[in-house]
Parts: C-alpha cells; structure tokens; sequence
C-alpha cells in the first residue's frame, strides 16, 4: 500500500543538522532591529485542504508586525530564548523554554524576541 504522506518520525531538535533558510523580516514590518531569521522546514505537505510546514525556527532580538492569513495558524513551542506576541489591543503573552503558544487565523499584531530564540514550529493555511 502506498502513501503521499511521509510513514516517518521527524525528529525536532534544537541544533538542527544542515543549513537553515535564512532571511529578516520585510522592511515595512520592522518595528526595531532588524533580526535575521534561521528556518529548518521539515515538513513542507499538502492537506485535503490546505498545507503543513513545520520545523525548527531561530531569530536573533528584533520586533516586527505579523498577520495571518484568513486560514493560516501557528502553533509554537520555545526550546530556548524568550519571546512576546503582541497583539493588535496592546495585551501580549511572553513565552519562555518550555512553553507553547497558538496564533489563530485573521491574528494581527507583532512578534518580539527578547533574547535569541529557538523554537518548533507547525502552521496549517
């Protein structure tokens, strides 16, 4: 029998292995610094209905504003670093080594990093 879907654990480890994608946030989105971002995606699948990415993410100290797509969400889980999502109403959570945190569709605000992050990451659109 065969599948279109990996039959395969995928490991999620703080120092991943291989070079990551690198990039910064876009200009009109900064709100300070100007931080560069390291993604190891290693999940790249299509849904029924949709898409999965997940992986491993790290980003040095910046701020900048985020906005999900009408049917784009994010669960994350900070391995080291700290964090605060703010949203758009001025409330914020800060998250630290160990906890997770959900970004529902339609979500606008700002992602902060507060010390040099690492993180696993899985979004659906």
């Amino acid at each position: 029998m065969s599948s279109s879907h990996p039959t395969r654990l995928i490991r999620l480890d703080a120092q991943p292995a291989g070079q990551p994608e690198t990039d910064h946030p876009r200009p009109e989105r900064l709100v300070r610094g100007n931080p560069l971002r390291e993604t190891w995606n290693r999940v790249d699948e299509g849904l029924p209905a949709g898409q999965v990415f997940c992986g491993v993410w790290r980003c040095e100290p910046g701020r900048w504003r985020i906005a999900m797509g009408p049917t784009e969400r994010e669960l994350f889980t900070v391995l080291s670093g700290h964090c605060r999502v703010h949203d758009a109403r001025g409330g914020f959570e800060e998250m630290g080594p160990g906890e997770g945190l959900y970004i529902p569709p339609g979500f606008e605000g700002e992602f902060e990093v507060l010390e040099q992050l690492t993180k696993t990451y899985m979004i659906c659109e």
